[in-house]
């Protein structure tokens, strides 16, 4: 049985490490856990005309589930960590998970540091079959991201998931990363490297994000730990209360929960996911009537009983 996929500040680091040590881009190869019919690697190229070739982890289906979801990761961004929840996923349910510009097997190799120019390279991602519908989810630093590729492509996506959303505030636990990060920026691998890069120059951008939030015409759930030492709740919250938005943003605020929720319990995530997902509203059945209703039944004829 192969080796658990490391989880945890300190392992997801170690891991980091010893990948690029390596050479490889996955830190711990999906294709060592999960058989390509359950979980494959994909690609697209990026949008904007920029050329890169964008990596993705994806759910294989024989036919179009009525819902997709899109998963855009945080720093860093490294879709093999959703890689059980894609195991796990209901068979009526796609999900496609990527590496963002800049990170793993995704193009290019330094930092793409505006957040504008991500959304635009990772909007292909949302084009889908006819009559499918996506929810898209932003985690951690892609949470602003997320926000603009919903506002970018109108009709595209049916409800928007800020899940343990990074708004330019650090708590404790990502204050001391990021200072360590800055120091040893020379000796670190790319992929931590080009995270600390983006992770210190979001905060002047934030406010791209919140434009976008404030035009969204879709449901917005904001999905959050209430023990996030990362990306603080309170910060969260205060973004979901200031931003004056076209229906209310729901904010979800997990019990226990870090930031890394999809490291926690797979089928709590998955139901919480599900819980963004509107019930199916069946529709009404119109039932012709018989032909004996249409007309009253033949009056008595008064003439001939006088």
């Amino acid at each position: 049985m192969p080796r658990k996929r490391p989880k945890g500040v300190i392992a997801m680091g170690w891991a980091a490490i010893e990948a690029a040590a390596r050479g490889r881009h996955e830190h711990a190869p999906t294709s060592a856990h999960y058989p390509e019919s359950v979980v494959r690697r994909t690609s697209f190229l990026a949008g904007g005309g920029h050329g890169w070739r964008i990596s993705a982890l994806e759910t294989p289906r024989e036919k179009p589930a009525p819902w997709k979801i899109v998963v855009i990761t945080g720093a860093p961004s490294w879709a093999e960590y959703w890689a059980e929840v894609l195991a796990e996923l209901p068979k009526d349910r796609e999900m496609v998970v990527v590496d963002r510009p800049g990170f793993a097997a995704s193009e290019p190799l330094h930092p793409v540091t505006d957040i504008r120019v991500q959304a635009e390279a990772l909007s292909p991602v949302l084009n889908v079959p006819r009559g499918q519908k996506v929810l898209l989810v932003g985690q951690s630093y892609g949470a602003a991201i997320a926000s603009i590729m919903a506002d970018r492509n109108p009709g595209k996506v049916a409800g928007l998931v800020l899940l343990s959303g990074y708004f330019g505030e650090s708590g404790p636990t990502a204050k001391w990363l990021l200072d360590l990060g800055s120091r040893a920026l020379g000796v670190i691998p790319r992929d931590l490297r080009n995270a600390v890069i983006e992770v210190t120059g979001q905060k002047p951008q934030l406010r791209h994000a919140r434009r976008a939030l404030a035009r969204l015409n879709i449901p917005v759930h904001m999905i959050h730990g209430d023990q996030d030492d990362f990306a603080p709740l309170e910060v969260a919250e205060k973004l979901a209360q200031d931003t004056v938005t076209r229906r209310p943003i729901r904010v979800v605020r997990t019990e226990g929960a870090t930031h890394f929720l999809n490291d926690g319990p797979t089928e709590t995530l998955i139901e919480a996911l599900e819980a963004c997902i509107p019930a199916r509203r069946f529709g009404w059945n119109f039932i012709w009537p018989k032909m004996s209703q249409l007309w009253p039944a033949k009056l008595p004829d008064t003439a001939s009983a006088a």
